[in-house]
C-alpha cells in the first residue's frame, strides 16, 4: 500500500509555543564549540523553573538547555544561567525566527487582553479534576511497568489509554464554543491550528499555554521518556496545543500525513458522532515517507471520548470521514529542540524509521551471506 504523505504544520505566520522550529535553538554543535556547552545533557541535574518570567522563548526551552550548561555554571543563580542561555539563543537564532516569535506574542496578547474566559479553572493545572484516576496513579508511580499497565499498544509505537475525565472534556468543549462565539461576534481573524485543518482553534492563543505546558512537562514527557526516547521524548521542551472539529459544516476528514512534532497526543473530547476513525501506516523518516506500508503497520482506530492516543509525530496517519454528528479532538504536538538540532547531523534513523530498519536488516543479511560464501559455508 502506498499513499502520498503530506507534512502537517502550523498555519503561518503563527508559530508553535516558543517558536516554530526548535524555538530558535542554535545549532548544537556550533554552540558547544563557541560556548563550551556539554554535548550530552547532565540527566541527574534538576533544572530551574523559568515559568512566570517575561522571556522571548518558551520557559521549557531554558529548563531543557540548562542540562547542557558547563558543570561550573550549574551552581550559579538562576539569573546568571538565564543570561548565559539567553545570550546563546539570541546569538544563533535567525532574525526571521525572532520576528515570528515577536509577532506571535503580540497576536496572543491582543486576544488575551480582549477575550473573557468562561471556564477559568481550565487555565491552571488541576490534575485530580482533569485526569482519570488510573492515569494519575501511573504518572505518580513514574515507572515503565506502571505506564504499560494502563495502556494498549494495538500496533508498534501507538499507545491508547484512559486519560481525561468527562468533566474536563465538557469544560474544554464549552470554553472552545465560547471562544468561537467571541471570534464570530468580534469578527476577529484567528489563525487555524495547521495547514490542513480549516476548523478548530489554537488553545495556546487564548490563554491555555501555561496549562498545556504543564500537561506536556509533567504528564506526557515522563511517558515519552520511556517509549519515545529515540525521537527526543526525554527532552520535549515546547508544544503546539489545539482542537480540531469534524462534522457537518466543518472539516470532514484529514488526509494522510505526518505531524510537525516529535510526539503527538490526540484525545477525543466528544460529542456524538459516527465515523472519523484514525488510520496508521508506519513510522518513516523524510527519505522514506512515501514508501510502501507493511501489513503489520496497518491500524484503524475508533475514537472514544476521554481516551488518548499517543504516537510519534513521524507515524503516518490520517482521519476517515466523520459521517454524522460533531467530533472534537484535543491535540498536543510536543517538540524537542535538542532532537531537531541533532537530527540535522544524523544519517541513520533505523532506531525509529520502519523502512530504515528493513534496509538495515537486508544489508546485514547480504553481508552475512557474503561472509559465508567467502568461507565456503552454505547460506541459510
Amino acid at each position: 500500500m502506498s499513499l502520498e504523505v503530506t507534512r502537517k504544520e502550523n498555519e503561518q505566520p503563527t508559530p508553535a509555543t516558543g517558536g516554530h522550529n526548535g524555538n530558535g535553538m542554535a545549532v548544537l554543535q556550533s554552540m558547544a564549540t563557541t560556548h563550551r556547552l556539554r554535548l550530552n545533557p547532565n540527566t541527574e541535574h534538576k533544572p530551574e523553573s523559568y515559568e512566570g518570567l517575561h522571556l522571548e522563548f518558551s520557559p521549557l526551552l531554558f529548563s531543557s538547555l540548562e542540562r547542557y550548561l558547563p558543570p561550573p555554571m550549574l551552581s550559579l543563580s538562576r539569573d546568571s544561567k538565564l543570561h548565559y542561555m539567553r545570550d546563546i539563543i539570541l546569538r544563533y537564532s535567525p532574525e526571521g525566527e525572532r520576528t515570528r516569535v515577536q509577532k506571535q506574542r503580540e497576536y496572543r496578547q491582543k486576544i488575551i487582553s480582549h477575550y473573557q474566559p468562561l471556564q477559568r479553572e481550565l487555565y491552571a493545572m488541576h490534575a485530580s479534576n482533569f485526569f482519570a484516576p488510573s492515569f494519575l496513579k501511573a504518572i505518580n508511580e513514574n515507572k515503565g511497568e506502571s505506564f504499560r499497565s494502563i495502556m494498549a499498544e494495538p500496533t508498534q509505537g501507538v499507545f491508547t489509554f484512559e486519560m481525561l475525565q468527562p468533566h474536563f472534556c465538557e469544560l474544554l468543549l464549552s470554553e472552545v464554543e465560547n471562544f468561537e462565539k467571541w471570534v464570530h461576534e468580534t469578527k476577529f481573524r484567528i489563525m487555524r491550528p495547521n495547514t490542513m485543518n480549516k476548523f478548530g482553534a489554537v488553545l495556546d492563543d487564548f490563554g491555555l499555554e501555561t496549562m498545556l505546558g504543564k500537561l506536556m512537562e509533567d504528564f506526557i514527557r515522563p511517558i515519552s521518556k520511556v517509549f519515545f526516547s529515540d525521537v527526543g521524548g526525554s527532552t520535549l521542551d515546547s508544544h503546539h496545543g489545539f482542537v480540531v472539529e469534524y462534522g457537518v459544516n466543518r472539516d470532514v476528514e484529514l488526509g494522510f500525513h505526518v505531524d510537525d512534532s516529535e510526539v503527538t497526543l490526540n484525545v477525543c473530547l466528544g460529542k456524538q458522532f459516527s465515523g472519523g476513525d484514525l488510520f496508521f501506516r508506519g513510522v518513516r523518516c523524510d527519505k522514506h515517507v512515501n514508501t510502501e506500508t507493511e501489513s503489520d503497520e496497518i491500524l484503524d482506530y475508533s475514537h472514544v471520548p476521554g481516551r488518548a492516543v499517543l504516537h510519534r509525530g513521524r507515524h503516518r496517519h490520517g482521519a476517515r470521514a466523520t459521517t454524522s454528528g460533531h467530533r472534537v479532538n484535543l491535540l498536543l504536538w510536543c517538540r524537542s529542540s535538542v532532537f531537531r538540532e541533532l537530527r540535522k547531523y544524523q544519517k541513520d534513523f533505523s532506531s525509529w524509521c520502519g523502512e530504515c530498519q528493513r534496509e538495515k536488516k537486508e544489508r546485514q543479511r547480504v553481508s552475512i551471506a557474503a561472509t559465508k560464501q567467502r568461507e565456503g559455508k552454505p547460506a541459510t
